[in-house]
């Protein structure tokens, strides 16, 4: 059975990928998720905001930016807070790729165009074989208007692409108006695929304090859905890769991903539950199902269920949106 998968240019030995997550602060973890058979690895995110906050403290400047208040900035982290400093992320990516025989990949958390993206020529120099871009955005400002957010999105994109080697996936949510016109934007800027899509941890209210609570909830696999619904819909249309991040926890939920359109799925929550091994476990799965029933490869696999033979596929959406409602009884 063929399991390989092209990815971002790189060759894979399958499509199971280590989502950005603490799995990659030690080199032991790593390598125990390569010998599990993870295809490739994603660093955690080096965030825009502590990139900038290095920047500050090196020039001695203040805490704050010009257009922020001081209020705004206390809702950060301490910079001693984050679990890798910029210098410290490179030197552990450095040793990575000392270790480890499967591709690493560099992560660059940020959400508007800035001097922060500078920072991607030193990933790429200090060695990834790839990087992934976050884009991680919620507008609570009334006035901003959506072109004008994708606009600054996109200008991010071109701004990191034009200044690296490597190829870079952009990774984003699922709140764009047109989502697959979106995408093909982020290509025409020079990204090389799209990781579909961030998580929003959504915080719950205390009662007690009458305080914001954050909290960090593992995903499940009905989160899976949202992710299959627009690979379909994009797979037919992109040059480059799909990959999908969130709610594959079964050998099922990848294979599902894959017939959709996702060149790799990124694994995180499923091996925060069960440990690096649960990566073989995914894996014997996939080539069970795909022997199971008929298939030779991975490559035959992919997009077999995406809307490429579907002639209207925004009717066949609404069609199904209508027969599931028209199915409830009372």
């Amino acid at each position: 059975m063929n399991l390989t998968t092209k990815y971002l240019g790189l060759t894979l030995q399958n499509p199971l990928v280590i989502g950005a997550s603490p799995y990659c602060d030690t080199a032991y973890v790593a390598r125990q998720l390569q010998d599990a058979g993870a295809a490739a690895i994603v660093m955690r995110s080096l965030f825009e905001e502590q990139i900038i906050a290095e920047q500050r403290a090196l020039v001695h400047h203040l805490e704050s930016s010009a257009d922020s208040s001081a209020e705004a900035s206390s809702y950060f982290p301490a910079f001693s807070e984050y679990q890798l400093t910029p210098d410290h992320y490179l030197k552990q990516l450095e040793h990575l790729k000392k270790t480890l025989s499967i591709p690493v990949i560099g992560s660059l958390n940020g959400s508007r165009p800035g001097g922060w993206t500078e920072y991607a020529k030193r990933i790429a120099d200090a060695g990834a074989d790839a990087l992934e871009l976050n884009l991680y955005q919620l507008v609570t400002d009334p006035t901003q208007k959506a072109a004008q957010i994708e606009a600054g999105m996109v200008e991010t994109v071109r701004s990191v692409t034009s200044t690296v080697k490597i190829p870079v996936a952009v990774k984003i949510s699922s709140f764009h108006t047109s989502l697959a016109n979106f995408v093909l934007e982020l290509e025409g800027a020079g990204a090389s695929g799209v990781v579909l899509f961030n998580r929003f941890y959504q915080p719950d209210f205390n009662l007690e304090d009458l305080e914001v609570l954050p909290q960090l909830k593992l995903s499940d696999n009905s989160e899976l859905l949202l992710r299959l619904r627009w690979l379909a819909i994009v797979s037919p249309h992109v040059k480059g890769s799909l990959s999908a991040s969130g709610g594959v926890h079964s050998p099922e939920d990848a294979v599902k991903a894959v017939l959709a359109g996702a060149h790799t799925v990124q694994i995180v929550s499923a091996l925060l539950k069960h440990g690096p091994r649960f990566i073989t476990t995914l894996l014997n799965g996939m080539e069970h199902w795909l022997t199971e029933h008929g298939y030779e490869s991975v490559e035959q696999l992919c997009g077999a269920m995406n809307h490429r033979r579907c002639p209207d596929p925004s009717a066949f959406e609404r069609a199904n949106y209508i027969r599931i409602l028209q199915s409830w009884r009372v």
